[in-house]
């Protein structure tokens, strides 16, 4: 029996792992939960799956978390099974804290560094779904769970693809890894169609449901360049060996090129429970997960080149991850600043990529060891340049720099 604790229990990535939890109730038990401000929600789950201890981040109070656990208890006509409750911006990281075998971490953005920190430091391995934690830690989270021995177990499709297709031969045998990219809403679109595109047809994924800021990256292929980064640091793989293709059907979710010319793809239709599951199980796979590609119907699989002039935000990241030190932290923050811009109507979409491109031209990244508190600075203060630079954006009607 595995005990979980799973941070971002209410998202979509959260209630998809209670999912995969409640098909193999032998194999897991929940032990945390938290929130940011579904509170209701939060507590019917913990109600449902014997969770001992919830944290709220948005709470107002403990009362309120405790209130709601009392209700949905006492709806459910069970017992109250929650012994600990955390509120306030350290609620994530109080849970992470508690011991568990593996934290799952489904938070959005850089708000999931420390909880990450906070699980490694502990020797708890983390289900990594809140890619940003590694991106912006970087060094700092490699260096935590080198030295406690936790693993980093990829659950974004992508790197779990990935992780499953190097079980096939030695570090030493790769030539590349190949990270697949549906293209998102805007595939084909050139350069000058992009800057009247809206918020709302950016959240119109071709094939995933996800929130507003994923989906937004998906768009503007922030997420790939951010995955580019992951990938290095998971699999210490130099940037020139890995490569980004558009492959809108979403089957193969990526790939790894062997030195002999051999590639090994994993593939399956589009679930995001398949790479929890195997995160959560490994090295186990779990039965009954999602149901396999259907081989004896007619398909066809395409592959394209990703257009860099139409979406430079990818270049921009490997950019961004080729620099280092506080470089990816700057590049996270200020597009965080930016996907809201673009959905409050202030910039345009195209604007997400000049945004990113001025942020890192005005960063100049820390010289020396890196800790999480100059990460943190270095967030802060990408995210008050963005501001700035959204602000005399609007001020100048937009015009194009």
């Amino acid at each position: 029996m595995l005990h979980i604790s799973v941070l971002g229990s209410t998202g979509s990535v959260g209630t998809q792992t209670l999912d995969v939890v409640s098909a193999h109730p032998d194999r897991f038990q929940i032990v945390g939960l938290v929130c940011h401000t579904n509170i209701a929600s939060a507590a019917a789950q913990a109600v449902r799956f014997r969770a001992t201890a919830l944290g709220a981040v948005g709470a107002a109070s403990a009362d309120e978390v405790e209130r709601a656990v009392a209700s949905a208890a006492a709806a459910a006509s069970v017992a109250n099974p929650v012994e600990r409750v955390f509120v306030g911006p350290r609620a994530a990281d109080d849970v992470a804290k508690l011991e568990a075998d593996t934290v799952l971490n489904a938070i959005t953005g850089a708000a999931g560094l420390t909880a990450t920190l906070a699980a490694l430091e502990r020797g708890t391995d983390v289900a990594l779904a809140n890619k940003e934690s590694l991106i912006i830690g970087g060094d700092v989270v490699m260096e935590v769970a080198a030295r406690t021995g936790a693993r980093l177990l990829p659950v974004d499709s992508e790197h779990s693809a990935v992780w499953q297709a190097l079980r096939s031969g030695r570090r030493e045998e790769v030539s590349r890894l190949v990270i697949t990219a549906s293209g998102g809403p805007f595939r084909g679109m050139t350069e000058s169609e992009l800057e009247a595109v809206t918020p709302q047809q950016a959240l119109k994924h071709p094939t995933w449901d996800m929130g507003k800021v994923i989906t937004t990256n998906s768009a503007t292929l922030v997420n790939k360049g951010l995955e580019v980064i992951e990938a290095h640091l998971l699999f210490d793989i130099p940037y020139e060996q890995i490569s980004v293709v558009v492959h809108p059907q979403s089957q193969i979710h990526s790939m790894v090129e062997y030195v002999d010319g051999s590639t090994i793809a994993q593939v399956s239709p589009p679930d995001m429970k398949l790479p929890i599951a195997y995160a959560l199980g490994y090295e186990e796979r779990l039965s009954n997960i999602t149901a396999p590609n259907r081989w004896d119907e007619p398909t066809q699989w395409t592959f394209e080149p990703v257009d860099h002039d139409a979406f430079p935000a990818l270049r921009l990241a490997v950019r961004a991850g080729r620099i280092g030190s506080t470089a990816p932290a700057v590049y996270n923050a200020a597009n965080e600043i930016l996907v809201d811009a673009f959905h409050d109507g202030k910039v345009s979409f195209l604007d997400i990529s000049r945004g990113l491109s001025a942020a890192l031209d005005a960063h100049t990244p820390h010289n020396g060891k890196l800790t999480a508190e100059l990460v943190l600075a270095a967030d802060g203060e990408a995210r008050t340049f963005a501001q700035q630079w959204v602000a005399e954006r609007a001020a100048h009607g937009g015009e194009r720099s």
